[in-house]
């Protein structure tokens, strides 16, 4: 699995060709792949909030949160990733009949969670929280995600690339819908108890 990361990072298109020659039997094994990548920012993120902690402004002590509050929110958020790629995976599957294209549920599920390999290795920065290093790399990651969907789709669903944009953009478009359900849930999530708790 750890030669797809690093071709859908070197050398994307290459690597698409081949995600689109594997047998149906071998896709299935790639089923695992976000539940595996996905642990990466989950485990940066809560050791960087328990132990390096992050700061505000120039002085001040850095703000640490208690080892059973980012538990709890960094089971979370790697429930969340594993979900919100499902989907989207689900909705690829879904769509692909409108664009002429042969799916099944695990080949869309796979291309999303390949799609989003960059935004699972930008998770690493959580290691070290600082704000503007952490927008930085994530917008990096994010522009590079949507670039490999958009460079993907058409080619492991085998359509032209004129639909393979149009393709792409309706399953952004998914993704921008998920996001603000997500902003949602953690408002809801919060107010039920999963708020973050800091040191002292």
């Amino acid at each position: 699995m750890i030669q797809h990361t690093f071709g859908l990072m070197v050398r994307p298109s290459v690597q698409w060709k081949t995600i689109a020659e594997l047998p149906e039997r071998t896709m299935r094994t790639l089923l695992l792949y976000p539940a595996i990548m996905a642990i990466l920012p989950a485990v940066a993120w809560y050791y960087g909030t328990t132990q390096v902690g992050w700061t505000v402004g120039e002085q001040g002590d850095a703000i640490k949160l208690t080892t059973q509050s980012a538990r709890q929110i960094c089971i979370l958020f790697y429930l969340t990733m594993i979900a919100c790629v499902g989907v989207i995976g689900y909705f690829i599957h879904w769509m692909a009949a409108t664009y002429g294209a042969n799916s099944s549920t695990t080949k869309g599920i796979v291309i999303a969670g390949l799609m989003v390999t960059p935004m699972f290795l930008a998770g690493l920065v959580g290691f070290y929280p600082i704000l503007w290093l952490d927008m930085l790399v994530g917008v990096a990651a994010v522009s590079w995600a949507v670039y490999l969907m958009y460079l993907g789709i058409p080619i492991v669903m085998d359509i032209p690339e004129e639909r393979g944009f149009l393709f792409s953009s309706a399953v952004l478009a998914i993704a921008l819908v998920i996001l603000i359900c997500l902003m949602v849930g953690s408002v809801i999530l919060w107010e039920m108890g999963a708020a973050p708790a800091f040191t002292d």
